[in-house]
């Protein structure tokens, strides 16, 4: 099989290759998925780049967690009626060497969820960290029909889907974006108002439009960033964080407390069975229903890996960045 892969950690144009390796093959309770496309995460970037230090880094390894594709193949313990499944599958590099920007991967049959005939490869590979991120996230915040949440960075992969997700559940988001064409991606996904954090103040105008009580939820991308933005809230608010820039976090303790605010963190690549379980059951249940958007921002092939990663890296891609086999 073709695959890209790095040796060490640098800069996407440095370290990336692409080369042939041997085929996995599918060990006991596993799948082998000959991969169609490939999600590139901004979490897969910073891993390549070396942003989260050595320590994470075990060798040679090809990257990316997300992919769909087909089951050509099923390990001991496996039903052979998998064989022919268009799956997506979630986690691949986590914690492995051995990723989705290859031609194949093996791993365990859980991890390869039924991808619905109407569903292409490339919004496939949108959906593991991203949907399942937005879908815990939502989670947390307990969202209820009528209630106001407001979700950060409204043109991104994970926002894109907790727009959705939030109004499937009958509530009214407002969400931040940098300019008019971020603005329009997330009214389209169903965001009800947008807010310029780049030439408004985000806490007056979630105030103006609640009518001065404030936002009941927040969904924040980057809480090192986004932190004055608690104060948005009206009292038992919660927040849902999935992400933080920085090792220490700032955030408005004193008001939090006196509006017994609640804030909740995530970490996507360990969700509980139950919840990953209950999660795929909801997002494969969009999808059945056409419920689902799942948007791709920018395709290149697997030569273009570097490129791929650039694309990621700059930040202005609204959606998601895949790689086609």
């Amino acid at each position: 099989m073709r695959a890209a892969y790095y040796d060490d950690l640098g800069p996407a144009t440095t370290v990336l290759r692409v080369d042939e390796w041997a085929d996995p093959v599918a060990g006991p309770g596993e799948v082998l998925v000959r991969l169609r496309s490939s999600g590139v995460n901004p979490s897969d970037v910073k891993s390549r780049s070396g942003i989260f230090g050595r320590a994470r880094f075990l060798g040679r390894t090809i990257p990316h967690s997300d992919g769909a594709g087909d089951i050509i193949a099923v390990g001991a313990g496996v039903p052979t009626s998998r064989i022919g499944e268009r799956v997506w599958v979630w986690n691949g590099q986590y914690k492995r060497l051995m990723g989705t920007a290859a031609e194949l991967i093996a791993l365990p049959e859980i991890m390869a969820v039924p991808l619905p005939a109407t569903v292409g490869y490339d919004e496939g590979a949108c959906l593991g960290i991203p949907a399942m991120t937005a879908a815990q996230a939502v989670r947390l915040c307990q969202i209820e029909p009528g209630e106001t949440v407001l979700v950060s960075g409204g043109a991104g992969a994970v926002a894109h889907y907790a727009i959705q997700l939030a109004k499937a559940r009958g509530a009214t988001v407002l969400t931040t974006v940098s300019g008019e064409a971020k603005a329009a991606h997330a009214r389209a996904a169903g965001a009800d108002a947008t807010i310029n954090y780049k030439s408004e103040d985000v806490i007056a105008r979630v105030r103006d439009l609640t009518g001065g009580a404030g936002a009941d939820a927040m969904i924040d991308m980057d809480l090192g960033v986004n932190f004055k933005q608690i104060e948005s809230l009206r009292p038992f608010g919660r927040v849902a964080v999935y992400g933080v820039s920085g090792a220490d976090v700032p955030i408005p303790g004193r008001w939090s407390l006196q509006n017994s605010v609640s804030i909740n963190f995530l970490y996507v690549y360990e969700q509980p069975p139950a919840l990953r379980a209950s999660i795929v059951r909801e997002l494969s249940a969009l999808m059945a229903q056409g419920k689902l958007i799942n948007a791709v921002a920018a395709r290149f092939p697997l030569a273009d890996v570097a490129a791929a990663h650039e694309a990621v890296e700059t930040g202005t891609a609204m959606g998601n960045v895949v790689l086609e086999m």
